[in-house]
């Protein structure tokens, strides 16, 4: 590796992929422990990793419009880094690249290139066919010099948060279902996850954890599962923080989830994840170290809704239409739960 001193990476959001920048930047610091990382990221996504030791966190928050950009502008237009790493294809993320100080600005390649990204970066990663997004970061890894075979997510947590945490989870041997996405339209129905959660209370004895965000579409979703339920869950969508839902997913036996960043949050602590896909292919946004305990329904999807095979799509096609979860039925989940219980067992 080049001996940089100061790198700066550009990644703001959304949770999973902030998920997938830990490994990188665990791999800069084996590298090179005296190199300066600096990240520019959401506000909200930062409560997520806040507590990583020795990087600067430079927080960019999107509500507050036209004002943030100034802001962020001035907090960057006297500073300098060797190099940027340009991690996300968005216009916005763009414009703040633009920003960035640097005679090195690492980005994507031109197949996969949008909304202005290849000018404002002039070296880039290279195009590898069917990738998936973790695979797709560690790549800007090569072109520092740096070996990556090693995967290292490092999500440190406080004190506090694992006290909290054991306060709205006394249970020792539970099991997590976080049933929201941020894209409604890839959320599972709520009987089905009432028909699941009943299933590892009355056969298995685990208890059964709602986790979630504080939206008024999580909560709502949360309160449908429990009404459909025969037995009890413990619901605490919209009470932990992102903090403690680390915690919470760490010391879970394991979590049921669709394609979310509580999935990929549950991949970086360790825990196993049933994920949840035919709106998405699992094989490119799928919880990395556990796609093969996803039900997958994307080849399904895509033939049902488009006509096609999963492997005539593109990669990266979302099926996000109306229906395509309900591919996915109970008895294909709990007959995965089963298979991933036994192999904890083992």
């Amino acid at each position: 590796m080049a001996k940089f001193k100061h790198i700066c990476i550009v990644r703001l959001s959304a949770l999973g992929d902030v998920t997938h920048v830990l490994p990188v930047i665990s791999a800069i610091k084996d590298a090179c422990p005296e190199c300066k990382i600096s990240w520019v990221i959401g506000a909200f996504e930062k409560r997520l990793v806040s507590d990583l030791a020795d990087v600067e966190f430079i927080t960019f928050n999107k509500n507050r419009g036209f004002s943030e950009y100034f802001r962020l502008y001035s907090l960057l237009k006297n500073r300098s880094f060797d190099v940027l790493l340009h991690m996300q294809l968005s216009l916005r993320a763009n414009i703040i690249a633009k920003m960035v100080k640097a005679p090195i600005k690492i980005g994507y390649d031109s197949q996969r290139s949008k909304e202005g990204h290849s000018l404002v970066v002039n070296q880039h990663i290279s195009y590898v066919s069917n990738q998936h997004v973790l695979e797709v970061l560690l790549s800007f890894l090569e072109l520092l010099g740096i070996d990556r075979k090693i995967i290292n997510y490092d999500m440190p947590v406080s004190a506090s948060a694992i006290d909290a945490s054991k306060k709205l989870v006394s249970s020792e041997h539970y099991i997590v279902i976080s049933p929201a996405s941020s894209h409604e339209l890839r959320n599972w129905t709520a009987s089905g996850y009432a028909a699941v959660a009943d299933h590892l209370i009355r056969e298995h004895g685990f208890d059964v954890v709602l986790c979630g965000g504080k939206s008024e579409a999580e909560k709502k979703l949360g309160f449908e599962i429990e009404k459909k339920m025969q037995c009890q869950a413990n619901n605490i969508i919209g009470q932990d923080t992102l903090e403690q839902m680390v915690v919470i997913l760490k010391n879970a036996l394991f979590l049921i989830s669709p394609d979310s960043g509580p999935a990929h949050i549950a991949n970086a602590v360790g825990t196993p994840v049933l994920g949840l896909y035919a709106a998405t292919d699992p094989q490119r946004s799928g919880p990395y170290h556990s796609r093969q305990w996803c039900v997958d329904a994307y080849d399904k999807a895509a033939q049902e809704f488009l006509g096609k095979d999963a492997s005539q799509l593109s990669w990266g096609k979302k099926i996000e239409m109306p229906g395509v979860m309900s591919l996915i039925t109970a008895d294909e989940v709990i007959d995965r739960a089963d298979q991933l219980l036994a192999s904890l067992e083992d």
